[in-house]
């Protein structure tokens, strides 16, 4: 009988902590003093930088997939995806990245192939229809060290206008989450 109701008392401390640990909101997400808004949005871990607080963006360029060169456009809003054709979360989230960059033709969209091999990667931008650029090195995320880094695999960063680090979703993107990401720099006062 003590048993019993050991095991009990323990099923209820696990359920309220359960519901404590997952019954966040965003809006009871946490701001951090850096100016940083976290939370989760659909698949992934979004974190939205302020204006006052956002870090500059290294330089992006590089060699693409298909051989070409590609080179940040300055005062364009970016969305940088990281992925991999061996990234199941990267394959269900393509189909929604192509069409976000055809809903936001004035957006660059850009992808980061990383720990992949060209042969595949050009497998899967021929499966999906991509039609955005990827650079083939993945040596550009070196240098976000000092700010919102590539911290899984996908990860979606967004670049404001003035090439700063505006948000990061690490995980799968949702249409709305992106779109409401992407909505809220393009339409920054001053960005």
């Amino acid at each position: 009988m003590f048993g019993t109701k050991r095991l009990l008392w323990i099923s209820g401390i696990v359920v309220v902590a359960s519901f404590l640990l997952f019954s966040s909101t965003e809006d009871e997400s946490a701001t951090e003093p850096s100016g940083q808004l976290s939370y989760i949005e659909g698949n992934g871990a979004v974190t939205k930088v302020s204006q006052g607080s956002r870090e500059l963006a290294p330089a992006i360029s590089g060699e693409l997939i298909d051989g070409d060169f590609f080179a940040a456009k300055p005062g364009q809003v970016l969305v940088l995806n990281v992925w991999a054709s061996w990234c199941s979360p990267c394959r269900a989230e393509a189909p929604t990245l192509q069409a976000l960059s055809e809903k936001f033709p004035d957006v660059q969209f850009l992808g980061v192939l990383t720990r992949d091999n060209l042969t595949a990667a050009r497998s899967f931008v021929e499966r999906f229809d991509v039609t955005f650029p990827s650079l083939r090195d993945d040596a550009v995320l070196l240098e976000f060290n000092d700010s919102l880094i590539a911290n899984a695999i996908p990860t979606t960063l967004v670049i404001d206008s003035k090439g700063r680090i505006a948000a990061r979703i690490g995980g799968e993107v949702t249409f709305t989450g992106l779109s409401k990401l992407i909505e809220e720099v393009r339409g920054e006062k001053g960005a």
